[in-house]
């Protein structure tokens, strides 16, 4: 499917999402005097989990009304967000420089890095299969839009295989797991902990901390629209804080963060705890840095990381333009993230 067609897409399902997503018209008011804040999650092992789960947002905010609803993919938070049924969320990198990048446009900005993407997301292949050249003409699932199908393009294009060469379908991680159980496809990339079903009898190709290696970085990001940042930044910098609160827990006491991780994913506290330590957290202060979001008037690594990510999906015909690097400097929350990191 093009962008454009998603686009079309998006705006067609607008009354859907905002009637089922998040069951209101998408005002910033619940109807009971309170402020309502719609958070997208997805089920993925970092410290987002141990904000839902230890209630660590709404004990912050006891005057708002937190609603956090569960998307597959961040192409579905894009959806959404476009829906105007959510004011918060976590995407991929890839479906946030598609949100930013035309025909979409999204206006929202990234004010925190959720993880950067590494051993969780990986490409698996059926036994028999050891390298890329042997997937052409091979049935290959990943979530159009997301991270891992933005890695699997990389990954082709570095192995010199044609995507087009390729049968790429696209799957959500669990659909994808269903197919492979039954024999539809021959590999998938998808994240844990889908990832580490099929990992029980298929052969790891690649992984996203390999592909990062290769200058093709990848990473889980915390978005927010303008509007609801233009008018609750108290609210953004006590979201900030709970953010930063979970990511101190996960790197001092991962056990007990594990264990809330396990309890959203229905996973022991030792598995959780396994996958946990995949990805690559980041506190307030790390994130300030040069390498990723940066500081007020010096905005980091991270928008030219996304602009560079840009150039290489217009290439593969999966935006219509590359907006300049100013575009994605501006969208870098610097100025919230400032707040949390100087405490």
């Amino acid at each position: 499917m093009s962008v454009r067609r998603a686009a079309l897409l998006a705006a067609a399902t607008l009354t859907a999402f905002a009637a089922t997503a998040c069951g209101g018209s998408g005002s910033s008011d619940s109807g009971g005097g309170k402020t309502a804040v719609r958070i997208a999650y997805q089920a993925i092992p970092n410290a987002d989990l141990v904000v839902k789960d230890q209630r660590l947002l709404e004990k912050a905010l006891p005057d708002a009304d937190i609603k956090w609803v569960k998307f597959d993919s961040g192409a579905d938070v894009n959806t959404a967000v476009i829906a105007g049924s959510v004011d918060l969320g976590l995407a991929g990198s890839s479906p946030v420089t598609k949100g930013l990048s035309a025909p979409l446009n999204i206006p929202y900005k990234v004010v925190w890095i959720h993880d950067v993407i590494g051993d969780n997301e990986a490409l698996v292949a059926k036994k028999g299969i050891n390298d890329f050249k042997q997937l052409v003409g091979k049935k290959v699932a990943a979530p159009f839009g997301s991270t891992s199908h933005y890695s699997l393009l990389a990954a082709l294009e570095d192995a010199g295989v044609e995507p087009s060469a390729v049968n790429i379908i696209d799957l959500q991680p669990q659909d994808a797991l269903a197919a492979w159980t039954r024999g539809d496809i021959d590999a998938a990339y998808v994240w844990t902990p889908t990832l580490g079903e099929l990992e029980k009898d298929g052969k790891v190709l690649i992984t996203s901390r390999e592909l990062a290696a290769q200058g093709k970085a990848t990473a889980d990001l915390g978005v927010v629209t303008d509007a609801f940042a233009a008018k609750h930044p108290e609210i953004v910098s006590a979201w900030l804080k709970a953010e930063d609160q979970a990511v101190g827990q996960a790197k001092s006491d991962p056990a007990k963060a594990a264990a809330s991780i396990g309890r959203e994913l229905g996973l022991s506290t030792a598995q959780a705890k396994a996958q946990l330590a995949q990805l690559v957290l980041l506190t307030a202060k790390e994130q300030a840095g040069p390498q990723y979001l940066g500081k007020p008037g010096a905005p980091g690594e991270l928008a030219v990381n996304l602009h560079d990510a840009a150039v290489f999906l217009k290439g593969q015909k999966a935006v219509d333009a590359v907006p300049d690097k100013t575009v994605f400097q501006k969208a870098l929350a610097v100025k919230e993230l400032a707040g949390v990191a100087a405490e």
